[in-house]
């Protein structure tokens, strides 16, 4: 059976996922660890999410299969990139979210974000799904990129504090 973090891993890589933008969140640090390492995947730390978008954009009309690892309080910093850019071009990306602010959260003001994050994908229509265990982590990971190449669209999911 798969841990938590080594679930998304094997799922990122048996999709084919070779370029990822990350945002520092502490949820994501082992994932992050574990891909900086990864020599078959170029990793580029940023330091906000909008531009990592921007270079995801990049990296795939360069042809990388791209994906960003966030916390869901920078969702609402992506909003212009998301519509005016990748709904516009139909450019594919698998975004992983360290969804803050649900159950279980000890920062207060994490709580805001976490109840919007959903009403905001959904209101971009970005399909997005709540992950539970990393047995479906991995399965929908793994299949992550060509559900974002048939939707011509940015696909989401998020990682509630209970699944770490």
């Amino acid at each position: 059976m798969l841990d938590s973090t080594e679930a998304i891993y094997k799922g990122i890589k048996s999709s084919g996922i070779n370029f990822i933008v990350s945002v520092p969140c502490v949820n994501l640090k082992e994932l992050l660890k574990i891909i900086d390492e990864d020599e078959e995947i170029i990793h580029v730390p940023v330091t906000r999410e909008e531009e990592g978008l921007g270079i995801c954009a990049g990296a795939f009309i360069s042809g990388k299969k791209t994906a960003i690892l966030m916390q869901n309080s920078g969702l609402g910093n992506c909003i212009n990139a998301l519509t005016s850019l990748y709904e516009l071009y139909s450019f594919p990306l698998v975004m992983i979210i360290s969804h803050r602010g649900t159950e279980g959260e000890p920062i207060i003001g994490q709580i805001p974000m976490g109840k919007f994050t959903t009403k905001l994908l959904d209101s971009l229509d970005i399909y997005n799904e709540k992950i539970t265990s990393p047995e479906k982590s991995f399965k929908a990971i793994s299949t992550s990129w060509e559900k974002s190449i048939e939707n011509k669209k940015p696909i989401a999911f998020l990682f509630e504090i209970s699944y770490w």
